[in-house]
């Protein structure tokens, strides 16, 4: 996972819309979002490490992860950042705050979102904080929380102007999501890639033989409680190959 832009008591019918996306190598073997029987959540499968990026339990708790952008701190023999996801859906809040604490050196640099949609909680493993998402706009990419990257400002404008206008349905929220606009050069971030790869995921949508947007996830909770969950999976030519929709509670 990406890039996620929450909303929260921003629209009166909706007061949590979570628009996200999952880039990842076109290679990488996955099974699309489903409703998984043990654990019992909602979410994609990583078919390699078997973790998920994202996911939602039956509960209505959600969880997503993306990873911090720190090339030079990788160490391929950590565990799998896709555990945290399924660990946070299966675990309460407090318990997952304890195991953040102790254990996030365990796994390569990340962020996480998870709890209740209604109290929803961001830690990143490289400034140890946990912070409570309040009322307003948020935006989570490959740096701590709110950061003001140009791709994070521009769905947060986009999904805002949404709202405003009165205008917001899942097509769009789509559309705000497959936006490939990248960002000039001299406001791209320095995270210690070459120009040319900072330049390629600059964008929300990402589309490249190798690497790119696999799946876009647009969660609706209602003011009455329950939440519908739309899923997109797109091949290597950024085209949709497989629509699902979800309903909870």
């Amino acid at each position: 996972m990406c890039i996620l832009f929450i909303a929260i008591n921003q629209h009166p019918q909706y007061p949590v819309i979570i628009c996200a996306n999952r880039d990842e190598f076109h290679q990488r073997p996955t099974q699309n979002m489903h409703f998984w029987s043990k654990p019992n959540i909602l979410a994609g499968k990583d078919m390699q490490a078997g973790g998920t990026w994202l996911g939602l339990n039956s509960q209505g708790d959600f969880s997503a992860l993306t990873n911090f952008r720190r090339p030079q701190h990788v160490d391929a023999t950590k565990r799998s950042r896709g555990d945290l996801v399924l660990s946070a859906l299966q675990n309460d809040k407090q318990a997952m705050q304890q195991y953040l604490i102790q254990n996030s050196i365990q796994y390569n640099d990340f962020n996480l979102i998870f709890g209740s949609l209604n109290n929803l909680q961001a830690f990143d493993s490289v400034n140890k904080k946990f912070i409570t998402l309040s009322s307003g706009f948020h935006s989570i990419c490959n740096g701590a929380l709110d950061d003001i990257w140009p791709k994070m400002s521009l769905g947060v404008t986009k999904l805002e102007e949404l709202i405003s206008a009165n205008k917001l349905d899942v097509d769009a929220l789509f559309t705000v999501m497959m936006n490939e606009e990248v960002a000039d050069n001299k406001h791209l971030p320095e995270t210690g890639l070459a120009v040319d790869m900072e330049l390629l995921f600059s964008s929300i949508f990402i589309k490249s033989p190798n690497y790119g947007t696999r799946s876009t996830t647009i969660i609706l909770q209602h003011k009455t409680g329950g939440i519908d969950v739309h899923d997109h999976s797109y091949n290597s030519d950024g085209i949709v190959e497989e629509q699902n929709s979800f309903q909870l509670g």
